[in-house]
Parts: structure tokens; sequence; C-alpha cells
């Protein structure tokens, strides 16, 4: 189980990238997720892995859609000859908005856009992940809200190389039952995302998820795989990835 951070939450201006990405590899991190292209080669010359990147546009815009299939696939495809020559392991993926789509019928035109992409996806071994998000605060009729509408998307495209993005901060103002559910739905979930929940920021004692069971029930399912520190620093940015590095490596070592 390894640790990533995402770019957009600790790149500020008053922080050269250079620095971000340099100490991010000193504190021990080796992957980035979400790093602008601009910035791959630098990623790379700090032995930074990027973990993930967004597949297409957009949130709003996304896969439940029929009409958004054709430019969806041409975006995948495209992030996926970048995927191949990076050494990216996941591309995010988005459902879209309900608008008025039943979950059953979003969850089916989601899948049949998937299914369109599917097999260069497994041809590059680049994972398609759909990103779980909350409607509830940040993302208003965001379809792909709740673990088990993922999962079903997941049973009707059926293959290793789409599954889902778990976003504890997301799923804890969705769902909560953390635990259980990444015990019970691991097997679909290819990537993680933390955060304080509320506010989206650092994982400390001012919010109310507990990480370090959290942390250990997920390597405790095997996963080998990153998870990646998705929030917003209230202070340092530099230091809050300290933290939260050495939180995360604590737990691992008294699982």
């Amino acid at each position: 189980m390894k640790q990533s951070f995402a770019w957009w939450c600790f790149a500020r201006n008053d922080l050269a990238p250079e620095k971000l990405l340099r100490t991010a590899a000193e504190i021990g991190y080796t992957g980035v997720d979400l790093i602008d292209q601009r910035y791959w080669s630098l990623a790379r010359e700090h032995g930074l892995q990027i973990v993930s990147v967004g597949g297409h546009t957009s949130i709003e815009h996304g896969l439940n859609r029929r009409d958004q299939h054709s430019r969806i696939e041409q975006e995948i495809l495209a992030n996926l000859e970048l995927a191949k020559e990076w050494g990216i392991s996941n591309l995010i993926c988005f459902s879209g908005s309900r608008a008025g789509l039943s979950d059953e019928e979003g969850a089916e035109n989601t899948a049949e856009g998937l299914r369109r992409v599917v097999q260069a996806a497994e041809a590059a071994k680049v994972t398609l992940i759909v990103e779980l998000l909350n409607s509830k605060v940040d993302h208003p009729d965001y379809q792909c809200d709740k673990t088990a509408w993922g999962v079903r998307v997941c049973e009707l495209v059926n293959s290793p190389y789409v599954r889902l993005l778990y976003d504890i901060y997301h799923m804890q103002i969705m769902e909560g039952d953390l635990i259980r559910t990444i015990r019970q739905y691991h097997p679909y979930f290819a990537h993680y995302h933390t955060a304080g929940n509320p506010g989206r920021h650092d994982i400390d004692e001012t919010q109310e998820i507990y990480y370090p069971p959290i942390y250990r029930a997920i390597q405790a399912t095997g996963y080998s795989g990153y998870i990646a520190h998705e929030f917003i620093p209230k202070g340092d940015p530099l230091q809050a990835l300290k933290v939260a590095f050495e939180d995360c490596e604590q737990s691992k070592l008294e699982a």
C-alpha cells in the first residue's frame, strides 16, 4: 500500500513545483495524482509515479449521457495513449449529473460508454476508474454518488480494467459505514482518495473521520495500490503532506 497526493490541493502559487515534488519525494511519497501535464517530466525526475489523471471532461457531462459517448470515447482513447507513454496506471472517469435519469438507466448508459473503450484500456493495461463523489455538498445531482451504483456499472462492463475510485471523504458524506463498505466491495476499488470531513481539510483531530482503522482495513484486503491524499491544507502544504504521510505509515505499522 503506497501513498500519493493530489497535485491540485497542494500546488500553491507561492510554492515552486520543483520544491513541492522534491519535498514530497523526500517525505516518502512515491506517487502523484492529477498533476498538470507540463510537470510530468519533473515528477518523473523526482521518482514519482503519475498514479491517476483525468480520462475525459467533464464531471457534469459524463458517461451516463449517450450524446456524450462519442466525445468521451475520443478523449479516453487519446488519454490512454498518453497513459501508456508515461506509465500512468489509472484514468479517472465520471458518471455525469442525473438530470432526471433513473439510476438504472444511468448505470446502463455509463456501462455502454465504458464498453466502447474497454478493449483499448485492457490492451494498454490502464484502469478506467469511475469516481464516487458526493452529491450533497460538492457535486449536486452527480449520479455515481453511492458505492452500490458504481459497483453495478462495473458488473455491467465486466472487466478488471473498469473499477472504482473510492473517495473516503465523499463517501463519508453520502453513506458513512466506510470500513464495512471497504471490506465488502474492495475488489471493485482500484484507487483511494482521502480528506477530512467536514471541510475537506487536513486529516486531523478537528474532523469526524478516524483514519487509522480505515487504513488498516484497506491494507487487510491485500490492496497494494495507492492511497492518495486529496485534502486542502489549512496551513503549510508541505507540513500537511508530511503529517498525512507519517500518520498513514504509522497506521500500517500498527496493523
